[in-house]
């Protein structure tokens, strides 16, 4: 009997061994030399809203305060956002922009209307940070602008007169107020929202109401001068198929350029969406298992989309997705301040990864948000900034912008939890306009490294030129004003290039990326 069991003991021993040295090793096979699509620059695009300390005290703090100020819009974060170089920002909502009149944001400060955010907080809107000083800040961050229109609350007229405030030329009463209010040229804005949630705030319409009343707003989202409008459509929420079917098939192609999609991901569900910091293993499992499900809502939404545009010229559109936590203890619950951890990070470069692998027809992507509200990439307090580790994440990942994606092929083991399991690790490789190979690697378990082999069958002669790395002391890791470095964007190393296959161990709950000339 002793032999017996200690046979069963030895073999059980092997089995966990294999197993464990099977989930420690991951292949990849990249295939530098056939690439077709390209990663638009766009999925790298951000979004403030007025909500909470986004705006006010997290970008705007106006000319006179005595934070240093370019225009009224804060150096520090100029500088951050100039460094990940954004493609694009989303404003003014979100749900705000269908309660948002424009007019009131124009003109001397002193004389601008106020309201109440009745969306966000109950607080009161003073309107000095309008038209005019957002498209002013996109011009000094070198981004696009992409403007989210009022149908919920405004009219066809008004949205009309903005795009023609904005873009116009010639001699018109909306051309020459905005000369009055100190701006003789016209800005180029090429991405216009008709509407937001059309199914929820802004407005509470049917899908085939929306559409509707889609193609009569858009029809006077008119193009003047040589500025044309990418016209967005307010599409689906998380996996309403019906919502896009019924834009696709009632929406004429000519009449729309994109269709929306939002997705936040939650520690479990609505209900219960976790707290930011302190979660366990389990909730860190499920946020990121819930996280993953955008591939699904992608692959799903685009199929419908295929079936009335097989030449995939409406882009679809995830112009709200991150990580939506409870807001921190003792802050204004309409203001929804999060703090940012490691698995932030990770969940950002998963995400990010699944919009590579959609590149054929996920052209824009916005996080939510920019500064201070949910998934921030920037936290303020006063005269303090501090960088996010999803800023990081930016900040590495930039080196994909406008690149060709690179097929790879991944065999790796599982992180499993909760009697259920996800891929152990996410990739994505990419060669940029010089040649350059850009290899990006998630590892999402929390306590195991993997030994990667990773070919890269077609790239000549490269050598390593550089690598970096993400990472911290465990997943809930993040960074305050006091310690604004737990968690940074460091350089790796230890991976080795020869005979055209990499070879490095990626460290638990890490992204690493390596460049290859």
């Amino acid at each position: 009997m002793n032999k017996r069991r200690g046979f069963l003991y030895g073999m059980l021993c092997l089995a966990i061994a294999s197993f464990v040295s099977a989930q420690e090793k991951a292949e990849v096979i990249i295939n530098a030399d056939l690439g077709t699509q390209t990663i638009s620059r766009h999925i790298y695009g951000h979004f403030s809203e007025h909500l909470g300390r986004s705006i006010y005290g997290g970008l705007w703090v106006g000319e006179d305060s005595s934070i240093p100020n370019t225009n009224g819009v804060r150096n520090d974060v100029i500088k951050a956002l100039k460094q990940i170089k954004i493609p694009n920002l989303r404003w003014p909502g979100g749900c705000f922009a269908d309660e948002y009149h424009w007019m009131d944001g124009i003109g001397p400060r002193s004389e601008r209307p106020k309201m109440i955010n009745t969306h966000w907080g109950g607080v009161v809107e003073d309107n000095s940070f309008g038209t005019h000083e957002f498209l002013n800040l996109c011009e000094l961050l070198e981004t696009e602008p992409y403007i989210c229109g009022n149908m919920g609350s405004g009219t066809v007229e008004e949205m009309s007169k903005w795009v023609e405030y904005i873009t116009f030329d010639g001699e018109s009463p909306m051309a020459n107020l905005r000369r009055e209010n100190g701006r003789e040229k016209p800005w180029q804005v090429k991405f216009w929202g008709v509407g937001n949630e059309n199914w929820g705030c802004g407005g509470n319409m049917s899908p085939a109401g929306y559409a509707e009343n889609y193609r009569r707003y858009a029809t006077y989202c008119r193009n003047y001068g040589d500025n044309r409008l990418f016209k967005i459509a307010g599409g689906p929420n998380v996996d309403d198929y019906r919502w896009t079917e019924t834009l696709m098939k009632n929406i004429p192609r000519g009449m729309m350029n994109g269709l929306s999609l939002h997705y936040y991901t939650f520690a479990d569900s609505w209900t219960n969406k976790g707290n930011a910091t302190g979660f366990d293993d389990n909730e860190y499992f499920r946020t990121l298992e819930n996280a993953v499900h955008m591939d699904e809502l992608l692959t799903r939404h685009s199929a419908i989309m295929d079936q009335y545009d097989p030449e995939k010229r409406v882009e679809l559109v995830v112009d709200e997705w991150g990580a939506w936590y409870n807001v921190e203890p003792g802050t204004n619950p309409g203001f929804l301040y999060q703090q940012n951890t490691l698995r932030d990070a990770i969940l950002a470069g998963l995400t990010l990864n699944i919009f590579h692998s959609h590149a054929d027809r996920v052209k824009i992507a916005n996080i939510a948000q920019m500064v201070n509200v949910l998934q921030a990439i920037i936290l303020t307090e006063g005269e303090q900034m501090v960088l996010t580790p999803t800023y990081h994440v930016f900040d590495m990942y930039k080196v994909h912008q406008d690149a060709v994606l690179l097929p790879a092929d991944v065999r790796c083991g599982t992180y499993d939890r909760l009697e259920r399991s996800l891929p152990a690790i996410s990739v994505t490789a990419s060669k940029d306009k010089d040649g350059a190979i850009h290899l990006s690697f998630v590892n999402i378990d929390p306590a195991n490294d993997i030994e990667i082999t990773c070919p890269v069958r077609g790239a000549g002669n490269n050598k390593i030129t550089s690598s970096q790395i993400i990472t911290g002391e465990n997943v809930r890791t993040y960074n305050t004003f006091a310690q604004p470095e737990k968690v940074k964007l460091a350089a790796f190393k230890g991976a080795s290039y020869k005979n055209g296959e990499l070879r490095f161990k990626l460290p638990a709950k890490s992204l690493v990326t390596i460049e290859l000339k």
